[in-house]
């Protein structure tokens, strides 16, 4: 039988028809990273070296894929597809998953991440922000089954009560735990404002640097940055730090000290008000002690600003005793000078119009005795032509009309004939 003859595409379709059988479910690849790359800022290529044996498999994966700060030297654990690309005949696996193993690939991965955020200003002092003195509800997120849920609470109740403590329990170290974290975060956050708690606490006991891998998540570390929330963290024992602990509003060193941050001792609180209260009396009473002595300097000052008032209202007063005794006798002097005035000044108009009164008498007289009415009442009379007085009978003419005023009434003639008459005198 002769062999069948097919292209090199046909060929590589069949190699990778046969790697596609290769069960990926369960199977995870552990190996060093060497020449680790990424390209236009999207592909990522490295090559996965066995430790023992001089075998490597070329790797590549998408940057949105990769969810570690990877470098070369780190040993890795991944899962992916297997393929041989027809246009380069290069074997490939298609990583889809990537987890770091070790301490020394962590170690790594941790500094070069908190130098990124670091440069990013998230560890910035100047954002972090105030938690509430006396908060009335905690967001809680942890794992209900640690030691660390335990302590918090027993601390917590311990030192303050009435406090709702809304607890999101997650798993805090293995694949699930950062899913769960970022879940925690979300769905407290999403909460009304009116329900929000007012703090939340993101705690767990200590461990490896493997154990506490979820703290040290990128996306854990931007979740509690972007919490609208403030954020207390507090990770194992003081000797222990992760990158969420530089980020939080608020670092604890442990669960028990996380409660200490959030809630007051009340057994202090009682203290420090006491010594308050002692200290506002003792304050108080120097106030008043203080107080009552100036208003005894100022009452002793009042009295005798009154003495002196007094005395020198007294000596004014004597004094305008005087002045007003003088002022009197003046007066009466006045009004006695006056009332002679006013008496020689009654007798000189007196006489005055005595005088006065004579000379009106004698001018009425005189007046009336060239009254021509008195001189018409002892028989003389007007004689009026056309309105005017007569002064010559060669003023009118005979059958002129004339009007003759007499000492009593008046007569109205015709004038017969007319004459001239010697003077009477």
């Amino acid at each position: 039988m002769s062999p069948a003859i097919i292209s090199v595409s046909d060929y590589l379709g069949l190699v990778n028809h046969a790697l596609r059988t290769i069960p990926r479910e369960g199977m995870v690849i552990e190996g060093e990273v060497v020449e680790f790359k990424v390209s236009q800022g999207k592909w990522v290529n490295f090559d996965l070296k066995d430790e023992k044996a001089e075998a490597k498999i070329s790797c590549f994966m998408t940057v949105f894929a990769l969810n570690v700060p990877l470098q070369s030297g780190m040993r890795v654990h991944v899962t992916g597809t297997s393929k041989v690309f027809e246009r380069f005949g290069k074997f490939t696996l298609n990583v889809t998953a990537i987890e770091l193993v070790g301490e020394g690939a962590l170690q790594k991965a941790y500094l070069a991440l908190k130098e990124k955020l670091r440069v990013e200003g998230m560890f910035d002092v100047a954002r972090k922000r105030q938690i509430p003195r006396f908060p009335e509800r905690i967001g809680l997120i942890t794992s209900g089954e640690a030691a660390a849920y335990g302590d918090f609470l027993r601390i917590l109740r311990n030192r303050w009560s009435g406090v709702t403590v809304m607890h999101t329990p997650v798993t805090v170290q293995g694949k699930d735990a950062v899913q769960e974290i970022l879940g925690a975060f979300a769905q407290l956050n999403a909460l009304p404002i009116e329900n929000r708690p007012e703090v939340i606490v993101l705690t767990r006991g200590g461990g490896s640097l493997e154990d506490l891998h979820a703290f040290n998540s990128e996306a854990v570390v931007r979740a509690v940055f972007q919490s609208a929330i403030p954020v207390v963290v507090g990770v194992g024992h003081e000797r222990d730090e992760s990158l969420c602990d530089f980020v939080a509003d608020v670092r604890a060193s442990t669960p028990s000290n996380a409660a200490e941050r959030v809630v007051p001792d009340r057994r202090e609180m009682v203290t420090n008000v006491a010594m308050s209260a002692e200290r506002i009396g003792d304050r108080l009473q120097y106030e008043i002690d203080n107080r009552s002595h100036a208003i005894d300097r100022a009452l002793s000052i009042f009295d005798r600003s009154l003495a002196r008032l007094l005395q020198s209202m007294s000596d004014v007063t004597r004094r305008f005793g005087y002045a007003f005794e003088r002022f009197r006798l003046s007066l009466v002097a006045t009004v006695e000078h006056i009332d002679r005035r006013v008496q020689m000044i009654d007798s000189r108009m007196k006489v005055a119009l005595d005088e006065r009164s004579r000379a009106v008498m004698e001018l009425e007289r005189v007046l009336k005795s060239i009254d021509p009415r008195e001189v018409l009442k002892r028989g003389y009379a007007v004689v009026r032509s056309a309105g005017k007085i007569l002064r010559s009978a060669r003023d009118v003419a005979p059958g002129s009309h004339l009007t003759i005023q007499l000492g009593e009434g008046e007569i109205r003639a015709q004038v017969e004939t007319n004459a001239v008459q010697e003077s009477l005198l």
